[in-house]
């Protein structure tokens, strides 16, 4: 117990500080000396010994201007700004319309990664594809599966019938450089729970053409069993510093196995991490409607995994003859029929 050493009977003869700093010295030995009581942070790194452990950014780096620099160049622009006529009459006159296409890049460019770092938080993307590691998405990835509807963004919901053939990828890339392309799904595993499928993986991309690189495993329509609720599909963009063989991650096409198609995402980053860095992100839910069903059965060749929630019937105590202090919807419990009148009186 604390304070055990000290003798109550004889207060004089314990040590005096005569000084407020030899006081404060004291104290702070005392903060830091271990105690004798477990904290709740001593509870839990029991229990998880990477708790409060620091991620890694595996990320490309990035070079921020200095704010020097980025000063200027505003009030540059609000200088030109202030001698453009036609400008301060269309914003005197209530009909100036802002470029959006400028607002999204100077958004990609400024706070968008790390907005986009924060929403695969939120959706735990990093956490199951990246333990303990994450980056910020540089590289804006723009995906579609359709004209109108069927962009991919950052947790959209799209359906499986939308999705059912490979989009169209696009994205700023300097001549000369190479790429891959991952699309997989940490939800979907129907035998492992830290498992995951990939739907398609393209290697070795040159420039931005994805046509043009090495399909390692072709495109497959999102699948989500029925019953399961919604699943993550997550697109990751790498940069490659050089051409990469790729020869243990070639499936065979087409792949309609599930066991071939298992994977895990931090495996094969570690197996290439010397010559690639992850740079872009986007990713979306989907949900079980009618074509999965036909991915089941005519792509796949299985049986469709239906999960139901079987729920119990509603437990009553035996009725009584005699109910006194019940209320009047006390028969209503009792009925053979299946229609109830709970609360029409």
């Amino acid at each position: 117990m604390p304070n055990e050493d000290i003798d109550y009977e004889n207060l004089d003869s314990l040590e005096k500080y005569r000084s407020y700093t030899r006081y404060l010295r004291k104290a702070e030995e005392a903060k830091n000396k271990p105690g004798w009581w477990k904290t709740y942070r001593t509870y839990v790194q029991d229990q998880d010994p990477e708790h409060g452990a620091q991620e890694v950014n595996i990320g490309l780096p990035h070079c921020r201007p200095p704010r020097t620099k980025e000063a200027r160049e505003r009030r540059q622009v609000v200088k030109e700004n202030k001698k453009n006529v036609e400008l301060e009459r269309a914003t005197r006159l209530r009909t100036f319309k802002i470029p959006l296409d400028r607002v999204q890049e100077t958004w990609e460019k400024s706070s968008g990664p790390f907005q986009i770092k924060r929403l695969a938080d939120h959706y735990g993307i990093f956490r199951d594809l990246f333990p303990m590691a994450y980056f910020l998405p540089r590289v804006s990835l723009r995906l579609s599966y359709g004209q109108d509807s069927g962009q991919v963004h950052y947790g959209n919901w799209l359906t499986p019938t939308e999705a059912a053939s490979a989009p169209q990828v696009s994205f700023e890339a300097e001549e000369g450089s190479l790429w891959t392309l991952l699309l997989t799904c940490p939800d979907e595993h129907l035998l492992d729970s830290e498992g995951e499928y990939v739907h398609w993986l393209v290697g070795n991309i040159p420039g931005g053409a994805v046509q043009s690189g090495e399909e390692l495993c072709h495109y497959l329509a999102p699948f989500p069993a029925k019953g399961t609720g919604f699943h993550r599909y997550v697109y990751v963009l790498f940069k490659q510093e050089r051409p990469i063989n790729f020869q243990e991650d070639i499936r065979q096409s087409p792949c309609h196995s599930l066991a071939d198609r298992t994977f895990r995402t931090v495996e094969f980053y570690k197996r290439h991490q010397d010559n690639m860095t992850p740079a872009g992100l986007a990713f979306f839910q989907c949900q079980w409607d009618e074509s999965v069903t036909n991915t089941f059965h005519n792509t796949l060749n299985m049986k469709e995994p239906v999960f139901e929630f079987v729920r119990p019937p509603v437990y009553h105590p035996p009725q009584v003859k005699y109910p006194h202090g019940q209320p009047l919807r006390y028969l209503d419990r009792y009925r053979d029929g299946k229609k109830h009148t709970y609360g029409i009186y």
